[in-house]
């Protein structure tokens, strides 16, 4: 029952070594290693990328977060409709389209394009997020689109790494190859020559 398990580490131990084969060079166990070593930084790495992505995005909300604290909200009516998606994917669609509006600051009526919900009708009112210059912006975000935005950079982020990865083990199977081919062509060199003579 346990030869299953053994036969298995042998194999993989037989693999990552050299062990008795006069055939297998330096550049074949370095190969071996080369998925395992992978993995292994590609494990250890996550959860520090992970944190460290989100810290960054996190930080990032957070100070936008203290510059919305200067903004104010004030009503606007639209004047035109505003365009939405074909389908309203039952009312869970939270798109928002830039749409023509008019909206009224210490008695100054002011018009410009603010975002609005998509399929806003037109004459309806909306609320319009102003800086402290009276510039639009958009609409501040809500703590959960905080917390999605950071998981999606991190998951983002991890995918790049893992990308890295990938691509410098390939890079390094392409130059164990260039390294094992040149040794052959060596090995033969100096074998050719003398086994041909003697045929």
């Amino acid at each position: 029952m346990m030869a299953i398990p053994t036969r298995t580490w042998q194999n993989l131990a037989r693999r990552l070594s050299r062990g008795d084969n006069p055939l297998r060079r330096r550049a074949d166990v370095v190969e071996a290693w080369l998925a395992p070593v992978v993995i292994i930084v590609l494990l250890a790495l996550c959860p520090v990328v992970f944190v460290l992505s989100s810290m960054w995005v996190s930080a990032g909300n957070a100070a936008v977060r203290q510059a919305q604290q200067s903004w104010h909200a004030v009503p606007a009516v639209l004047l035109r409709a505003a365009p939405g998606p074909e389908f309203s994917d039952n009312g869970a669609n939270t798109w928002e389209a830039w749409t023509l509006a008019r909206w009224t600051v210490d008695g100054r009526q002011h018009v410009g394009e603010i975002p609005a919900a998509a399929n806003s009708p037109a004459g309806s009112t909306q609320t319009v997020w102003l800086d402290r210059a009276g510039h639009v912006r958009v609409p501040p975000q809500s703590a959960g689109q905080a917390r999605d935005e950071a998981a999606t950079t991190a998951l983002l982020v991890l995918a790049a790494l893992a990308l890295l990865l990938g691509i410098a083990s390939r890079l390094a199977r392409w130059a164990l190859d260039r390294r094992r081919l040149a040794g052959w062509e060596a090995a033969w060199l100096t074998v050719g020559p003398r086994w041909s003579h003697q045929v």
